[in-house]
């Protein structure tokens, strides 16, 4: 038995779709994009849908856009994935770090409410493996404070907050397609947002700033002109391969929801009873989209000796990993990356929280095709052991 924490399952309309770019001749940014977006917004509710590069590429854009630049100040959780507190950085702007609520691994509201300054002109908050934040009380906040919000929604396929999906909260909504993820072009993101405005200088951002794209300029009837550059862009575009998986994959966006949330809930009955295993937070208000199942390992355990535990989860994950199933820890935390530790001084327990998700925190498989035999042989392994 080997089972992989997330696996990419993909079927005969991807493979008959990606052929059809390839048979146009056109493969770079074009209508298959265009055709992605049209059904991410039906999909997710929200206006404006616009396909980049990746995630990380869609978190720096929302930020340019919005005109955060040196001096400023972007509030991100410390537990989260490094290109959220990176996109902040490579404008020029400080990426003030916030700690976790280890309830729900999502940013701290009492917390960011002090971090609020007179250079503080954007907050990330991350719907971390498909949970969505507080959205409501961080807008609260932000409103107070005349701030934007950009969500780092690079897992938050199919999560809703009271009803409506995560994306159109915010400013902008930032979600990725690398493979780890819901849905998949192997790499890839997405921008969402309900403000037309933004949503063109975007558009035109993602491509070099310019007026018009490539495929609007060599279709219309003066493709020997180039464009106005209003704008001071990146490459930031999908090419139309990507646009032409994602496209086919939107098709059964329900169904590889309900699929995910079907594995979460074998995940909550198996582990209702191992007390040394706390499960992630479900809430009706927060619609968990479970781009990963996330546990916090022996949380009894933790405030007596965070080091002790980390070597037990480690243990625990070391034998998974000798019976064929691969976990990971829930994700870092950005303080104690040498990066950020050097530039900034941290200490592990200058953001306690996070300390303790990133050294106590597992990830077990989970993907659309996991199979009830996979699933009972995990729930056997975990059963079994004793810590």
């Amino acid at each position: 038995m080997n089972i992989p924490i997330a696996k990419t399952v993909f079927t005969d309309s991807e493979f008959e779709k990606i052929i059809q770019p390839l048979k146009s001749g056109w493969v770079v940014q074009g209508p298959f994009v265009a055709e992605f977006e049209e059904k991410w917004s039906r999909f997710t509710g929200i206006k404006n849908s616009i396909a980049v590069s990746n995630c990380t590429t869609a978190l720096h854009l929302s930020l340019s856009a919005l005109g955060i630049g040196t001096g400023d100040e972007v509030i991100v959780p410390s537990f989260t994935w490094v290109a959220t507190a990176n996109a902040a950085e490579y404008n020029g702007a400080k990426a003030v770090l916030c700690d976790i609520n280890l309830d729900t691994f999502n940013i701290e509201i009492s917390h960011l409410q002090k971090l609020i300054t007179k250079k503080t002109k954007a907050v990330i908050p991350v719907h971390l493996f498909g949970l969505p934040a507080d959205m409501n009380e961080i807008n609260k906040i932000a409103e107070e404070n005349n701030i934007y919000i950009v969500e780092d929604a690079a897992c938050g396929f199919g999560a809703k907050y009271s009803g409506d999906h995560v994306g159109g909260f915010g400013t902008t909504g930032c979600f990725s397609f690398h493979p780890r993820k819901a849905i998949t072009t192997g790499e890839g993101g997405m921008i969402t947002t309900n403000d037309d405005e933004l949503a063109a200088k975007l558009r035109a951002m993602r491509d070099h700033g310019a007026s018009v794209s490539d495929h609007q300029r060599h279709h219309g009837n003066k493709p020997y002109l180039l464009p106005e550059f209003p704008y001071l862009g990146y490459n930031y575009r999908m090419t139309d391969i990507q646009g032409s998986i994602g496209a086919s994959q939107m098709n059964r966006a329900e169904q590889i929801k309900k699929q995910r949330i079907r594995i979460a809930d074998k995940y909550d009955e198996l582990l209702k009873d191992i007390s040394w295993l706390k499960k992630p937070f479900r809430n009706e208000k927060f619609k968990h989209g479970f781009q990963a199942y996330v546990c916090l390992f022996n949380p009894g355990k933790i405030n007596n000796n965070i080091e002790l535990v980390n070597e037990q989860r480690n243990r625990f994950m070391e034998y998974l990993q000798g019976k064929g199933i691969s976990t990971r820890p829930g994700t870092h935390a950005v303080h104690m990356l040498s990066y950020y530790r050097s530039k900034y001084n941290y200490k592990d327990s200058d953001y306690p929280n996070s300390y303790i998700a990133a050294s106590c925190s597992i990830a077990f498989p989970l993907f659309p095709g996991l199979s009830d035999d996979e699933f009972d042989y995990i729930a056997q392994m975990i059963k079994s052991y004793k810590i």
